[in-house]
């Protein structure tokens, strides 16, 4: 098969019992320091009550671990930095992702780091208008990103990974990186400099948005709530998950993990 259609499973059938420990530390640094630099922006964050108790976890039969942190406040609804795996047996997923108040219309942060044990990475401004007809949201986000874009899009080190799940590559925009390479330092340095790049335009983007006006907001936040919730739902990854915590656990930890009960707490419509 090709490495672009390769699932996650294939990658790890090849390579199931790799010690990716020392790479864990290096990108799980690298996402808490995005997380922390974001919050910055955000004064009023809090660690929602959700995740109480989940800085680290463990599977039953101690196959899995990991940690579920996200924090709520004024201007971001949902502020992540979570990860989950096995670092001794080549399976990580590690995130920081960013999903706005409806104040503004900048679009969401989305990052990944992983190990399959090839290393991953997938980036994304989730759009929060229809970038299909409106001109004016597609050339302000994204316009500016174009060339960088296009710069480690072409990098040779990498190779575009397709996911298997249609409603993942519905996700698929402009600013969508979903790449694999060699899990090295070489590999992680080049999407971390691309990683910092990309938050120096969003928080650029973030101090000089317009507000949304308010009767505008309600119809935004579903729009915000229903993609956070399916991006979530419809991941293709779940299936790993699903093999060693069951379905039951799984879906707390997926209620979790898309703020379930901080929409729900919050929703206008």
């Amino acid at each position: 098969m090709a490495s672009d259609t390769k699932s996650i499973h294939d990658f790890l059938a090849e390579n199931p019992d790799v010690d990716v420990s020392k790479y864990w530390e290096r990108c799980y640094s690298i996402l808490t320091d995005i997380k922390n630099k974001i919050a910055e922006r955000f004064p009023s964050m809090e660690l929602h009550p959700s995740c109480a108790g989940k800085e680290y976890y463990q599977s039953p039969n101690g196959e899995f671990e990991g940690s579920m942190q996200a924090w709520t406040g004024e201007g971001c609804d949902w502020l992540v930095n979570s990860w989950l795996g096995n670092r001794k047996a080549s399976i990580l997923d590690m995130n920081a992702t960013a999903f706005l108040g409806q104040e503004t219309d900048v679009p969401h942060w989305i990052m990944v780091f992983g190990t399959v044990p090839k290393l991953f990475f997938y980036f994304d401004f989730t759009p929060r208008r229809n970038i299909m007809t409106d001109m004016d949201y597609l050339d302000k986000y994204y316009g500016p990103i174009n060339e960088e874009y296009l710069a480690l899009r072409g990098n040779t080190n990498f190779q575009w990974n397709v996911s298997h799940g249609t409603y993942m590559r519905t996700l698929t925009n402009p600013s969508t990186q979903s790449l694999t390479a060699e899990l090295n330092d070489e590999n992680i340095s080049i999407v971390e400099e691309y990683a910092y790049k990309m938050l120096d335009h969003w928080l650029g983007w973030l101090d000089n948005a317009e507000t949304v006006p308010e009767d505008q907001r309600v119809e935004l936040q579903k729009f915000d709530y229903t993609v956070r919730r399916l991006g979530y739902e419809r991941d293709p990854m779940n299936k790993l998950a699903v093999n060693v915590f069951g379905e039951d656990k799984v879906h707390d930890m997926l209620m979790t993990r898309m703020g379930e009960q901080q929409m729900e707490d919050t929703k206008r419509y």
